[in-house]
């Protein structure tokens, strides 16, 4: 621990006691639940675009992006490059439904829909699936503090978990996107000056040694097989990784929730479209300096492929460079689990505490709730985390196939919900079970990489439903004023305004900027043709 030195020390430390006071002075501001779960709809939205980016790439991204690239070469890309799809499509369907309704869990739009079992159901899938995805990421960065400090795992798990409650507990989901704001700027500026480093310390060159990887197969972005096993290939990153994203960013509450911040929901679509062009830069910059170490170590093999970026900084040895990269990650893993924390807190509180418990609370009896919530949820997730210490694998890969598993059902489930006149709750319910029963017996006998794991299993889920729901209920003369159809005829009979300040708010009007997204998609496709011919 002492090898650390005291300047990095300094630096770990400066950062965790700007947190925890900016955590407090922004508690200073949260007077009722709502503030809690919403921020009183005041935070501006590029710092809420901060904030959904910074949730989404994280501690995982930066120390399980090169650990995958190393293994698997630069054709992983087409796992991340199909965001502007996403993003055009959520922001059309999705943000309109759950902004307009005034929520502050995406699942009432369910029983809106469907009926309470329906909601239910979908928020338990929601919990127990984040239990994994915040294990992870305590996982990874106990990691961090185990490999350069030789702390216990186990004790950087629990410490780093006591922070991100501490903070998140005090101010919220405010504190939640602030914080983010800063820990993305952290986490930026760690990833530019590794990057810098690792071109200037490789042997050949930068030129050269991409010509190499071209010649080793590991700079190739296009991998056209058809093979279903394989995992990083053009069909799995604009086909099923395209859906798998769009269900990641349209019915995941830790994410819809900070749009949900937003003054209008026009704020909220540009918060969302920030994540639409940043991404496919950000996850260029992590698999470029994956294949780069790749070059920089020849190919060695690592017992654990999750230290690469922190065995290069040990190595280059620059005074408090440790520092900044390890407060870069613990604030990349900072900016993830206050997400989740402060969504599930959400969650249980609004879905399961005020639904079935105590229906007549106060406000402030709801934000005392919601913030025991917060540390019972704090501490659950040290469970998994400890469990994954067994874990050698990309982290970031480990996250995208726990997760594949849960969005072929939430896929299901609000696509029949937007377009199907004629699914009722029975049938959704039914469909849902079969749906993880067909991912079940593929994942037991089946050699199908995950990224299909969502397609599949919404595809079985959506086809069960709606046949299950005809043969319980019977068909449907009309449409439900919570389909796409019916928000429209609706619209139309209340003589509502589709657009606002140059927004459409009616769910299925396709804005201007969803263009762009997709021409911006195009480009990227053109830029990674223009790499593999260049190198």
């Amino acid at each position: 621990m002492s090898d650390f030195g005291i300047l990095n020390w300094s630096i770990v430390g400066a950062y965790v006691i700007g947190t925890l006071l900016l955590g407090a002075y922004l508690s200073r501001r949260v007077k009722t639940a709502e503030h809690y779960y919403l921020g009183n709809r005041t935070l501006p939205w590029w710092a809420i675009g901060v904030s959904v980016v910074a949730t989404y790439f994280g501690a995982l991204s930066f120390l399980g992006g090169p650990a995958w690239a190393y293994k698997e070469g630069f054709s992983v890309i087409f796992i991340h490059v199909n965001y502007p799809i996403a993003i055009a499509v959520v922001i059309t369907l999705f943000l309109p439904f759950f902004y307009n309704s005034g929520v502050a869990s995406i699942y009432e739009y369910l029983e809106q829909r469907f009926g309470s079992t329906s909601r239910s159901v979908m928020s338990a899938i929601f919990l127990f699936g984040n239990i994994a995805y915040s294990g992870i990421m305590l996982y990874t960065v106990a990691l961090v503090l185990q490999f350069i400090t030789g702390m216990d795992v186990v004790d950087a798990i629990i410490i780093v978990a006591f922070i991100a409650l501490t903070y998140t507990m005090l101010g919220g989901i405010s504190a939640v996107i602030w914080t983010d704001v800063i820990q993305s700027v952290i986490l930026l500026f760690g990833v530019l000056i590794i990057l810098f480093m690792l071109v200037n310390e490789l042997p050949a060159g930068l030129v050269a040694s991409l010509q190499e990887l071209k010649t080793a197969g590991k700079a190739e972005p296009f991998n056209f097989s058809l093979d279903p096993a394989m995992v990083a290939t053009v069909w799995t990153g604009v086909i099923a990784m395209s859906i798998y994203h769009v269900v990641v960013y349209g019915v995941n509450q830790m994410m819809v929730q900070r749009t949900l911040t937003a003054r209008t929901l026009g704020d909220a679509k540009k918060a969302y479209i920030m994540m639409g062009y940043c991404a496919f830069f950000v996850y260029v910059l992590f698999f470029l300096m994956g294949i780069l170490f790749y070059s920089y170590y020849d190919g060695q093999a690592f017992d654990n492929d999750n230290t690469i970026v922190l065995n290069f900084v040990s190595l280059i040895g620059i005074p408090g460079l440790m520092g900044i990269v390890t407060a870069a990650i613990v604030a990349a893993a900072m900016s993830s689990l206050d997400s989740s924390l402060n969504s599930m807190a959400t969650v249980t509180t609004v879905d399961f505490y005020q639904k079935f418990v105590n229906k007549t609370g106060t406000p402030e009896h709801y934000l005392k709730v919601s913030r025991l919530f917060t540390l019972a949820w704090a501490v659950l997730i040290v469970i998994p985390a400890i469990m994954f210490t067994k874990s050698d694998g990309s982290v970031l890969e480990v996250l995208s196939k726990v997760g594949s598993f849960f969005v072929g059902a939430k896929l299901s489930t609000y696509f029949l919900g937007f377009y199907s006149r004629h699914t009722t709750e029975k049938g959704l319910l039914i469909g849902i079970a079969a749906g993880f029963f067909s991912l079940w017996y593929v994942e037991m006998y089946a050699d199908i990489a995950w990224p299909w794991y969502c397609p599949l299993g919404g595809a079985v889920s959506i086809v069960v439903g709606w046949g299950a729901s005809i043969l319980l209920d019977g068909f449907k003369t009309g449409y439900h004023p919570y389909t796409i159809r019916g928000q429209k005829e609706l619209f139309i009979r209340e003589g509502r305004a589709e657009m606002q300040d140059g927004w459409y708010v009616v769910p299925g009007k396709v804005d201007r900027s969803s263009y762009l997204l997709i021409l911006f998609f195009c480009l990227c496709i053109v830029a990674l043709w223009t790499f593999k011919v260049m190198i």
